[in-house]
C-alpha cells in the first residue's frame, strides 16, 4: 500500500485481560509498537488533516528485522465489530503529526503468533503495555460469530473478556490509564 492509498475495513477483535504473562511458544514475531491519538484540528492545520485524515491513532511498529513502518488509522463504531481505515504514512508524515498525540501516547510489545491447533488458523496478538501493568490478548476473526479457542499456551491466564469494555480500547488507555 502506498503513503496515500486509504484501506477501509471491517475489523472483528474480541479483547481479553490476562492475569500474568504467558509462556509464548518459540515462533513469535515481535513488535515494538508506539501509538499516539490525534487531537483533532482543522484541516488547515495539519498535512494529515489537509488529507482527510484529521483525526485517529499514528503507530510506529519496529518489526524483527529492525524495519520502521508507519500508520495512520481511524476507527469507527463500538463493539466487537468496528470499521477502520488505514493507510501507511511517511516517515515525516508521521514526525510532522506525532506532537499533536502529546499526552495521548501508549508503547507496548506486540508478540504475534499463529495458532492452528484448534483446527481454525487464528492470529493471536499479546500485548505488554510499558507503561501500565496490562497485558491482552486480543484476535481478529473472520465474523462476529466465528469460535476462537484459546490456544493452550494462553488459556491458563485468560482473566476476562473486554471487548465491550471502551475503557480497554487503546485510545482510551493512552488518554486515561487503567480503568
Amino acid at each position: 500500500m502506498s503513503a496515500s492509498d486509504g484501506v477501509a475495513g471491517r475489523e472483528i477483535e474480541r479483547v481479553w485481560t490476562l492475569s500474568a504473562r504467558p509462556t509464548i511458544p518459540a515462533g513469535a514475531e515481535i513488535w515494538e509498537i508506539e501509538q499516539g491519538y490525534l487531537a483533532p484540528v482543522a484541516a488547515s492545520e495539519d498535512a494529515l488533516a489537509k488529507a482527510g485524515f484529521p483525526e485517529g491513532r499514528l503507530r510506529r511498529i519496529v518489526e524483527p528485522s529492525g524495519r520502521e513502518r508507519f500508520f495512520h488509522t481511524v476507527k469507527s463504531g463500538s463493539g466487537v465489530v468496528r470499521v477502520e481505515t488505514e493507510r501507511e504514512i511517511t516517515r515525516d508524515e508521521f514526525v510532522s503529526a506525532w506532537p499533536r498525540t502529546e499526552g495521548r501516547r501508549i508503547a507496548k510489545t506486540r508478540h504475534r503468533l499463529r495458532d492452528a491447533a484448534s483446527g481454525v488458523a487464528l492470529v493471536w496478538e499479546i500485548d505488554f503495555f510499558h507503561d501500565l501493568p496490562l497485558a491482552m490478548a486480543e484476535v481478529e476473526l473472520p465474523d462476529e460469530h466465528a469460535a476462537c479457542p484459546f490456544p493452550t499456551w494462553l488459556a491458563p491466564v485468560i482473566d476476562r473478556e473486554v471487548s465491550l469494555d471502551a475503557r480497554y480500547r487503546n485510545a482510551a488507555l493512552a488518554m486515561y490509564g487503567l480503568p
